[in-house]
C-alpha cells in the first residue's frame, strides 16, 4: 500500500510520545536535547514537554534535579538542556559574533572571579568586578558582567551548575577535548534532530540543519554537505507532491499505535513545533501568540495544541485562579461528541492539576 498523510501522521506523533521512562532516557530519545522557554502558562515549555515522556513528572523536576542530572544547559538549534553526549559535538565552539582582545581580558577577569568562588551567582561577579552596563542584543541594558557570563557558558568555557530563582549560576567548565572531525560532528547533531523531529518534509530537514549554526558556527560552511549527506542515509517517500524523511530502521507503515488519549501540548513540543509540518498533516495553521499583541491574538497566550488521538484539533489556554486550574478551549471545526473524548479530556486535566500540584 502507498504511503499516506495518515501514516505519516500516526508515525509523528507515536515515535515521538513513547512510553514514559526516566528523565534521562526521556531527554535521550528526543535525540538529547529539550528546548527551554521561561514563561510559565501555566508551566515551563520544558515541564510541559517533560511531563508526557517521563514517569510521575512534576512541574519543575527538571530545574530541582538539575545538579544531579547528567544534563547540561547550552544552546543547540535553541537554548534547553542537552546530554554530555550532544553537548561534546559542539565544543570548543566558535562564536558568530568574536570577541576583540580587550573584551577577552574582560572575560577574563570573569572567568577569575569564577574560579575563586567556585560557583558564581551574576550578582557576585558584579560586585566582585563593577564593569558597568552595556546595551545587550535586544535593545536593553544589562550589566557586562552577566553579558560576558552569557557569552563565556556559549563558548564552552563555564557550565551553569543550578539556577537561584530562575537566575543560572555558574562553575569553570573541564577543558574540552580535541575538537571531533567536523563532518562527523555535523553528521550526529543533524541525527539528533531527526531522532527529534521525524519524519519531516524536505524543506524542515534542511532548514533545521541550516540552524546547526547556532550550535557549531566554526562548521556552517557544511551545511550544504550535511543536509545531502542526511537525505542520502534517511528512509525518504514523497506523499501527495511533498519530501519526506525519516530514520531508515523505521518504517511509518508499521501500524504505530496512538492510544485514545487527549494530549495537551506545550508550544515546542516536538509533535507541533515544526508548523510547516504541523500544517501538512493537521490542514490548519497554528501560532505562538505569546508575544503578539492582545488584540491580534487568534488563539490565546499560550494556546496548547490539542491532540485527540493522532489528530490535533484545538488549543486550550490553561491558568490557575483560586487555587484551581481552569480551562478555555477552542476547536478547529466542532467539539468531538462521543463519550470517549469527553472522558479522555477529563483524564488530561485532572493529569494536568496533578503536575502542577493542584487539586484535580
Amino acid at each position: 500500500m502507498p504511503l499516506t498523510l495518515t501514516d505519516l501522521r500516526r508515525h509523528a506523533v507515536a515515535r515521538s510520545l513513547f512510553a514514559p521512562t526516566t528523565l534521562t532516557d526521556a531527554v535521550r530519545q528526543l535525540g538529547g536535547f529539550v528546548q527551554a522557554d521561561p514563561l510559565r502558562a501555566p508551566a515551563r515549555a520544558q515541564d510541559l514537554t517533560l511531563r508526557h515522556r517521563v514517569k510521575r513528572y512534576r512541574a519543575g523536576d527538571l530545574e530541582r534535579r538539575y545538579p544531579s542530572l547528567p544534563l547540561q544547559e547550552d544552546f543547540f538549534i535553541n537554548y534547553g538542556f542537552v546530554t554530555p553526549e550532544l553537548r561534546a559535538l559542539m565544543h570548543p565552539r566558535q562564536a558568530r559574533r568574536t570577541w576583540d582582545k580587550a573584551r577577552w581580558r574582560l572575560a577574563q577577569q570573569v572567568l577569575d572571579v569564577v574560579a575563586e568562588l567556585g560557583e558564581a551567582h551574576p550578582d557576585d561577579v558584579d560586585a566582585a568586578l563593577g564593569q558597568g552596563r552595556v546595551k545587550n542584543w535586544f535593545g536593553g541594558n544589562s550589566r557586562l558582567s552577566t553579558e560576558l557570563l552569557d557569552g563565556l557558558h556559549y563558548r564552552g568555557h563555564l557550565d551553569v551548575v543550578r539556577r537561584d530563582s530562575g537566575t543560572r549560576c555558574y562553575a569553570l567548565a573541564q577543558s574540552w577535548p580535541e575538537s571531533p572531525d567536523p563532518q562527523t560532528a555535523m553528521d550526529a547533531m543533524a541525527d539528533a534532530l531527526v531522532q527529534k523531529y521525524a519524519p519531516l518534509p524536505a524543506t524542515s530537514l534542511n532548514l533545521l540543519i541550516s540552524m546547526l549554526a547556532g550550535a557549531a558556527f566554526q562548521w556552517q560552511h557544511l551545511r550544504k554537505a550535511t543536509q545531502q549527506r542526511a537525505r542520502e542515509r534517511l528512509a525518504p517517500a514523497r506523499v501527495d507532491g511533498v519530501d519526506w524523511y525519516w530514520p531508515a530502521d523505521e518504517d511509518p507503515t508499521r501500524g504505530w499505535r496512538v492510544p485514545a488519549k487527549v494530549r495537551l501540548l506545550a508550544p515546542f513540543d516536538p509533535v507541533v513545533w515544526d508548523r510547516r509540518r504541523f500544517e501538512l498533516l493537521w490542514g490548519w495553521a497554528y501560532r505562538f501568540e505569546a508575544y503578539t499583541p492582545a488584540a491580534q491574538r487568534v488563539r490565546g497566550h499560550y494556546a496548547l495544541p490539542l491532540l485527540w488521538r493522532d489528530q490535533v484539533i484545538g488549543w486550550a489556554n490553561l491558568k490557575v485562579a483560586e487555587g484551581r486550574l481552569v480551562h478555555d478551549l477552542g476547536f478547529v471545526e466542532r467539539r468531538p461528541r462521543e463519550a470517549a473524548f469527553t472522558a479522555a479530556l477529563d483524564e488530561e486535566l485532572a493529569d494536568m492539576a496533578r503536575f502542577l500540584g493542584l487539586p484535580a
